[in-house]
């Protein structure tokens, strides 16, 4: 078999790798870049898909949805490709019901639940001891944060038992609203995002259904194989998902720090569904669509929110995560969906129009959504092998980003990083001082007093000296 070859080969066609190559090819037009994505689609984590609606048909998304101002990357792409946004609706009452389907059903319209002022001040030194917290953490390598290992060694969920002391703060701090921030959406779904990036590097670079299966290097090429082809390139980079990535066979081995650590880094677990209706009712009577629940044996989701689209088509979104996307069989899911709406909106909400769902967990090539999560105490120690390349790979995808990190925002920093990584290896473009700074904010903090290693293609780890010790 002849191997074709490249410059670039990038694995995955989702927001990280189309950013990646759409920098390559603005910084250096002469590189022949591939991209290999295993799916029949572009997009990654995101799709739109269009539905039955009150006007017709109308599109929505099954995936990453929400932008927001603070997420410069995404923010920045979507000016670029001439694309509006539009706000999320979060005007009117919003329900919320904790403790279990015998509890009190409560509606409130501030960003906030009516909290009793016990519950209200346990809730603002909460946000007061995390505010100083995150003031602490060293973002560029986590080890260097104070307490770093103490920390590393507990979840969300064991750090709020500690630091907080009432029942009712215990529940809502697990089930906060999202909509505290300003979000939006942008018009035409988000997959059209990856969609414009692949007709920027252009289509025939991009190839469908090439799920990579080995990546091969040595001192002069890397070797990367799908079940039909074989490429040889200059530089990779990986941007699926780090448990996927896992999958792959590496020759050499991957140093034991990046193999532990993907290998630990399980998937959440998300399903996330529209249901439309002829009209927005729940507006009609005040409501602004958002319902935040408690876990329960009566209702599978946990947030609901307004996904009227900007044609004015009334439908609600509405995601069942975790235990839950696990528990209940698909047409016992959907019917509860159902009467819960009923039970919190008014009977209106059973005389839908059509109920889509996507279990992003039967997504072949996913295996599970929205990101991927290090387990407690990996953190601290193989944090520096989530970005590290090894010999001629290099890592992106959303959960190597240092901003945003698990958003679509995050994956297009993660890509343009790892774009840079190869154009200061590869090319004989000279980086300017941004992007020479950008790819020194993504190396480990090295303590003069300990050097750490780096993977050559020997498989050996190689002594790398802080830069002081090398002059």
């Amino acid at each position: 078999m002849t191997a074709e070859i490249w410059d670039v080969v990038i694995v995955g066609a989702g927001l990280s790798g189309l950013s990646a190559a759409d920098l390559l090819r603005k910084r250096d037009g002469s590189l022949k870049i591939l991209i290999l994505e295993a799916k029949d689609r572009v997009g990654g984590r995101t799709v739109s898909k269009e539905f039955p609606a009150a006007s017709g048909v109308d599109r929505w998304d099954l995936g990453g949805q929400w932008v927001g101002s603070t997420q410069t990357h995404v923010m920045e792409l979507i000016k670029e490709l001439g694309l509006e946004v539009y706000p999320q609706f979060s005007t009117g009452k919003k329900v919320h019901h904790m403790g279990g389907p015998a509890s009190k059903v409560r509606t409130y319209k501030s960003n906030f639940p009516t909290l009793s002022p016990l519950v209200l001040m346990d809730f603002i030194q909460f946000l007061w001891k995390i505010d100083r917290l995150c003031a602490t953490v060293c973002v560029r390598d986590p080890s260097q944060t104070p307490n770093a290992a103490e920390l590393d060694g507990q979840t969300l969920h064991s750090y709020i038992q500690q630091h907080v002391w009432t029942a009712e703060e215990h529940q809502w701090n697990l089930r906060s609203s999202p909509t505290v921030i300003s979000v939006s959406s942008p018009q035409g779904g988000t997959q059209q995002l990856s969609e414009r990036l692949a007709d920027r590097v252009g289509w025939k670079n991009v190839r469908l259904g090439s799920a990579v299966t080995a990546i091969w290097q040595d001192a002069e090429w890397a070797r990367v194989t799908t079940a039909t082809d074989t490429f040889l390139c200059r530089a990779v980079i990986v941007t699926c998902p780090p448990h996927l990535a896992a999958k792959i066979q590496y020759e050499p081995a991957l140093p034991t720090e990046r193999e532990f650590l993907t290998q630990n880094m399980p998937v959440g677990h998300m399903i996330k569904f529209i249901v439309t209706y002829q009209t927005a009712f729940w507006k009609e009577k005040g409501f602004s669509g958002e319902i935040a629940a408690g876990a329960s044996t009566d209702c599978p989701f946990a947030v609901t929110f307004d996904a009227t689209s900007p044609r004015g088509n009334a439908a609600l979104v509405g995601f069942i995560s975790g235990q839950q996307a696990s528990l209940w069989a698909s047409k016992e899911r959907r019917s509860a969906v159902l009467s819960s709406l009923v039970k919190y909106l008014g009977p209106e909400a059973a005389s839908f129009i059509h109920y889509e769902e996507k279990d992003w967990a039967k997504e072949t090539y996913n295996g599970g959504c929205p990101v991927n999560v290090m387990a407690p105490g990996l953190l601290t120690y193989y944090h520096p092998s989530l970005r590290m390349p090894c010999g001629r790979i290099h890592w992106a995808g959303t959960e190597t980003a240092t901003q945003w990190c698990g958003y679509m925002s995050g994956a297009i920093q993660a890509g343009q990083r790892a774009a840079l990584e190869v154009l200061a290896e590869v090319s004989q473009v000279v980086l300017n001082e941004e992007e020479r700074e950008v790819l020194q904010q993504s190396l480990p903090v090295q303590s003069p007093a300990k050097p750490t290693t780096s993977w050559k293609l020997t498989g050996k780890p190689a002594l790398v000296l802080p830069a002081a010790q090398r002059l």
